[in-house]
């Protein structure tokens, strides 16, 4: 049983729980799009979830299901690759680039995330899709994958993401929609059923 707590402590190495925040999964009712942030080049879109367990928790069910099985199903490469950036305390965002245009290219090493001063950029990146070794994707077309950062980012505190010198820093308005929704989070789940 221990080995298999400490396995899965291993697995999500975003999940720093502190005991006096935990957020029970089942309860939450945000929509990804009210926390994803979006930003463009002009030729490529690109969307950036945090996958940390303390915000996905606080999504619709179904959302939190399919993003936490994702993480799961990935353990091993993410696992590997943690390994590979030697972290043991990776803080997980999945990160899509759209193409907005034909024949768009991307370069996924270019997305850095400041907060407090300082600059994270991805130690590692698990692709999810074939396109991504591409680099370069047709109008409509996607390459999705699942970015490993250094600890220290606080998803709990003012961040701006960045992307070939566009920035974006609208998450600070999804720690208020996280913050008022992680309140009625813990308010549902001491209702009874029924009541």
């Amino acid at each position: 049983m221990r080995l298999t707590i400490l396995l899965l402590l291993a697995v999500v190495p975003t999940c720093r729980l502190a005991s006096q925040d935990t957020i029970p999964a089942g309860y939450g009712s945000l929509r990804r799009d009210d926390i994803v942030v979006r930003f463009s080049t002009g030729t490529i879109e690109v969307q950036v979830l945090p996958l940390d367990e303390q915000v996905i928790r606080l999504l619709a069910p179904d959302t939190y299901r399919s993003l936490h099985a994702l993480v799961k199903s990935r353990y091993n490469d993410i696992a590997e690759a943690a390994s590979r950036a030697a972290t043991d305390k990776a803080t997980l965002v999945m990160v899509t680039f759209l193409g907005v245009v034909q024949q768009a290219r991307f370069n996924p090493e270019d997305l850095n995330i400041t907060t407090r001063g300082r600059l994270f950029r991805p130690v590692a990146i698990v692709p999810l899709s074939p396109t991504w070794s591409s680099y370069q994707l047709d109008a409509r077309q996607q390459a999705a994958a699942i970015y490993l950062f250094d600890p220290g980012i606080s998803l709990r505190e003012e961040l701006t993401l960045s992307y070939q010198g566009v920035s974006n820093n609208s998450w600070n308005h999804s720690i208020r929609l996280l913050d008022q929704e992680r309140a009625r989070v813990k308010a549902r789940a001491q209702t009874p059923p029924g009541l």
